[in-house]
């Protein structure tokens, strides 16, 4: 009865207006109730009008730092592996470390992309174009290291598992060409699943394009997309099966790239943590990319109302959580190495935090991984967008120390004595890093230039307008302000063109 009495009560009419239930709102996606036309307009004109001069100002520099690599790689080829800095025993130093870093950073692409996406996490959709770029611009710059390495590179398509004049096979137990086949089998899903989320936005620019060049180029990549039901019907299937395809691989790439050191019986690698814990360190790395490249896009072209303020506290959550699982691996490297007996796992882990000459590195990851992260508990912290890129930026040098750490501090102090040694980079291996980071920028400018940076279709599916249930009328009486009344083609939705009125001619 009292239930009873209680729900009548909270049904009961008010003396301010009828009756109505309460109703939980969430915060909107796309903020100040933009129409499709708007949001159409503004991602296209991107696209469509000329960069700002801050793009040149940063590109063309991006673009010579890029030469400089591709001059480094030159010199490394014409000489030979010994102008970068690895020695006995230190035979990886910036190489892999670099390979590892770049390979991090690439996953939160397919998380946000493909995990989110079978999720129903709608919120991915204003981030989700970018960090697929991301994340294949960042496998290009990835690969690079591990195929310079090989000294002769000429000869790295002997990694192939095909039959070659010499009778030599690939020694298919080394974890080694394992990255050779996880590596290539993400770049080549990723790519893919990026395309076919580009083909709706290709085929609005298509039609938005002036007849030339530009038009037949974004007609030929859109594949002859109308947005028909049969169309979208296909898309949303193939989509939905390269998400499945392409969410395994965010944990088997990462772990097989753990196995490079897991499966050594070298003292400070040969521990089962480091699948779970690469993983979760790439995700951590990958997600704060993603905000260092997206806050100042957001500011640059406007994009305040897309990528919100929602946006960049569910992603600073993400790095929070990520990050204490990082630190909770930080410290049980140490309990095990302590807990396991062996004297010289224990001593490695000494010689590298306590008593050792790269002490220095360990300390700068722990802080930029474990400790900067953790101002991410205060809400006003994750909404002041200066500190949200002083932490992203902590943690992308962090997770870069994390390599070097795991590297060459291991590698650095070898079983007998009279091998150890110390690694000092090369001004090569210093400017080829240096070059990546150009690489990586410019192609994502470039992006940028001709490419929509926020999916369009998929942005539209998170405005009220999309549900198929949408009254205006019904959200006004619940005193929310309603959105206003789409004005375009409604088949602008789909990609098709909006109704353009030609002076002396038909409605086209």
């Amino acid at each position: 009865m009292a239930e009873a009495a209680n729900h009548d009560s909270h049904h009961a009419p008010h003396a301010d207006g009828p009756s109505r239930a309460k109703v939980l709102l969430r915060e909107p996606l796309v903020l100040n109730n933009r129409s499709f036309s708007w949001v159409t307009n503004r991602v296209a004109g991107i696209v469509e009008n000329p960069q700002p001069w801050g793009w040149w100002w940063i590109v063309v520099p991006c673009a010579l730092l890029a030469g400089f690599m591709a001059f480094c790689f030159t010199y490394l080829v014409s000489t030979g592996v010994g102008v970068w800095g690895p020695n006995h025993p230190v035979a990886w130093g910036w190489d892999i470390t670099n390979f590892v870093f770049w390979i991090g950073i690439g996953h939160a692409g397919t998380l946000i992309s493909a995990i989110l996406y079978l999720t129903r996490q709608k919120w991915r959709t204003a981030v989700n174009r970018a960090a697929e770029a991301m994340t294949i611009f960042a496998v290009m710059c990835a690969g690079l290291f591990p195929a310079l390495h090989v000294g002769r590179v000429w000869m790295a398509w002997f990694l192939a598992p095909v039959p070659n004049s010499n009778q030599i096979w690939q020694n298919f137990k080394s974890p080694l060409l394992w990255d050779v086949f996880a590596v290539s089998t993400y770049f080549s899903v990723s790519v893919v699943f990026w395309f076919l989320g580009l083909v709706p936005d290709l085929a609005t620019l298509r039609d938005r394009c002036k007849p030339g060049i530009r038009k037949m180029a974004y007609g030929l990549f859109a594949l002859g997309w109308r947005g028909g039901n049969r169309q979208w019907r296909h898309y949303e299937v193939a989509y939905m099966l390269l998400a499945g395809l392409s969410t395994p691989l965010v944990l088997s790439v990462h772990t097989v790239v753990s196995f490079d050191f897991a499966t050594s019986i070298v003292p400070g690698w040969h521990t089962t943590i480091f699948p779970p814990y690469f993983v979760a360190g790439a995700i951590f790395g990958g997600f704060a990319m993603v905000l260092t490249l997206m806050i100042p896009v957001r500011k640059i072209y406007g994009l305040q109302d897309l990528f919100t303020m929602k946006h960049i506290d569910n992603m600073a959550k993400i790095i929070l959580l990520t990050g204490t699982i990082v630190g909770y691996a930080y410290l049980m490297e140490l309990f095990i190495a302590w807990y396991s007996g062996s004297l010289f796992e224990f001593d490695a882990f000494k010689w590298r935090i306590l008593y050792g000459p790269y002490t220095w590195a360990y300390y700068c990851m722990f802080f930029c991984n474990v400790i900067a992260p953790q101002a991410f508990w205060w809400k006003k912290c994750r909404e002041n967008l200066f500190i949200v890129m002083v932490v992203c930026m902590f943690v992308n040098a962090g997770m870069w120390y994390e390599r070097f750490v795991i590297i060459v501090t291991t590698l650095a102090r070898d079983f007998l004595p009279g091998a150890w040694d110390m690694y000092h980079p090369s001004w090569v291996e210093i400017w080829t890093f240096i070059g990546t980071f150009g690489m990586f920028l410019m192609l994502f400018l470039i992006f940028l230039r001709f490419l929509p940076v926020i999916a369009i279709a998929e942005i539209k599916g998170v405005l009220p307008e999309a549900d198929p249930h949408y009254d205006p009328s019904m959200v006004k009486r619940d005193n929310v302000v309603a959105p206003p009344a789409y004005e375009g083609d409604p088949h602008e939705v789909s990609g098709q063109p909006a109704t353009v009125t030609i002076p002396g001619a038909a409605t086209v």
